[in-house]
C-alpha cells in the first residue's frame, strides 16, 4: 500500500515536471522567434549628406536621439543601461550602468550637450539621466517626475528645468517646445503601463516599476534648417498636433501592432498626414531588453514588427505618398534637412 501511494507520488511530480518542462520550452520557442531585422520592408536613411553644415540625429536604440547641429548637440531621453529580461519580470533593483556610460559619451564625441529631454519617465526613456547629467553640463528637462529621477541622483538644481506646457527653450540654434500628449494604451486591457508620478527624490538600484510615466509629451525641435517632431509613444492627444508642420517625424512604434489598424491609421495621420511631414522615421522597435548597441526585434508573440512595418509603408502610401519612410540604423547619423533629395 505504501509502495504504490510511493509510485502514484512519483508519478504526479514526474507528470507536474514533465508539465512545467513543456510550458518552458513553448515559451523559450516563443521568445527566440523574431522578425529579423533585414527583414523589414524599409530602407535605412541615405548616408551621403547634401548641406556643408548638415543637422544630423542619430539613433541609440528605443528612443535615444541625439540631434547635432555641429556647436549644439540635444539628447532626447537618455536609456543605455539596459536592465535585463529577469531584471523587469522578477523586479529587480537595477542601477545605470557606468561603463556603458561612459562609453556612450566617449565613443559617440557627445561632449557638446546641452540639453537632456526625455518625452516621459518610465525607465526605458529615463533610466539614465541623471547620470549622463552628472558627467556634462547638460540640462535635464521634463515633468516634476522627471525631476525627481535627477534629483535622486545628485544633479544639480541649475541643470534641471520643470516644464512647461508649449513652452519653448532655446539651445543654440535650436528650439524645443514641448505638447502635452498621452502615452499609448499599451498596458493589460488598454492601460497605460506604469502611470502616476515619482513624487520625491528616486534613488537607485530601484526596481524598473519605480519609473513612473509623469505624464508624456511630443517634442518639436525646430532649427533654421528645418524641424522634427518627437513621438516617442504611440499616442497623442486629440487636436494636439493641429497646425504643426514639419519636416520629420520620429514616430514610436512600440507594441503598436497590437493596437489594430484603425488605431494605426488615426495615429499615423495625426502625427504624420496632419504635420505634412516630408520624412518619417519609425524608433522604439527594438527589443529594450538587449544589451546597448545589440539591435534586435521583440518576439512575435509581443510585438510583430514585420506587420507594424507593412502597415506603416501601407499609409504612406495611400495618404502620403510624398513622405520618405526610412528605418534608423544604430549610431549612423543621418541629416535631417537634405537641401535636395538624395539618392537612396
Amino acid at each position: 500500500m505504501i509502495k504504490a501511494i510511493k509510485r502514484t507520488i512519483i508519478r504526479v511530480i514526474v507528470g507536474i515536471a514533465a508539465v512545467f518542462a513543456t510550458l518552458a520550452l513553448l515559451l523559450s520557442m516563443m521568445w527566440r522567434d523574431r522578425v529579423k531585422l533585414s527583414d523589414i520592408p524599409i530602407p535605412p536613411p541615405p548616408q551621403q549628406f547634401t548641406n556643408e553644415v548638415a543637422v544630423t540625429v542619430t539613433w541609440f536604440g528605443v528612443t535615444t536621439l541625439l540631434f547635432d547641429d555641429g556647436e549644439t548637440q540635444i539628447l532626447i531621453d537618455g536609456f543605455v543601461s539596459r536592465p535585463t529580461l529577469l531584471d523587469v519580470l522578477a523586479r529587480r533593483p537595477v542601477d545605470n550602468d557606468a561603463a556603458t556610460i561612459n562609453y556612450f559619451l566617449n565613443e559617440y564625441r557627445i561632449r557638446r550637450l546641452a540639453a537632456i529631454i526625455p518625452v516621459h519617465s518610465h525607465f526605458d526613456h529615463a533610466m539614465d539621466i541623471g547620470a549622463i547629467a552628472n558627467r556634462s553640463s547638460a540640462s535635464i528637462l521634463g515633468s516634476e517626475t522627471t525631476a525627481q529621477i535627477g534629483h535622486g541622483a545628485g544633479v544639480p538644481e541649475d541643470q534641471i528645468l520643470v516644464i512647461s506646457d508649449d513652452a519653448e527653450y532655446t539651445f543654440g540654434q535650436f528650439t524645443v517646445r514641448f505638447i502635452e500628449s498621452v502615452h499609448a494604451p499599451v498596458g493589460w486591457g488598454g492601460s497605460v503601463p506604469l502611470p502616476g508620478t515619482i513624487d520625491e527624490p528616486l534613488l537607485l538600484p530601484a526596481p524598473i516599476t519605480a519609473f513612473r510615466e509623469g505624464g508624456s509629451y511630443s517634442i518639436l525641435i525646430s532649427h533654421p534648417q528645418g524641424s522634427t517632431l518627437i513621438q516617442a509613444s504611440a499616442g497623442v492627444r486629440e487636436s494636439a498636433l493641429d497646425g504643426l508642420q514639419v519636416d520629420t517625424v520620429m514616430l514610436g512604434v512600440g507594441l503598436l501592432e497590437g493596437l489594430g489598424r484603425d488605431y494605426i491609421e488615426n495615429y499615423w495621420q495625426k502625427t504624420v498626414t496632419a504635420t505634412g511631414a516630408r520624412t518619417v522615421v519609425p524608433v522604439h522597435f527594438d527589443d529594450y531588453t538587449r544589451p546597448f548597441g545589440r539591435i534586435e526585434l521583440a518576439p512575435r508573440v509581443l510585438d510583430n514588427f514585420l506587420k507594424t512595418a507593412q502597415m506603416l509603408e501601407d499609409l504612406r502610401s495611400t495618404w502620403d505618398i510624398d513622405a520618405k519612410l526610412y528605418l534608423p540604423e544604430f549610431a549612423v547619423p543621418f541629416e535631417l534637412y537634405p537641401s535636395e533629395d538624395p539618392e537612396v
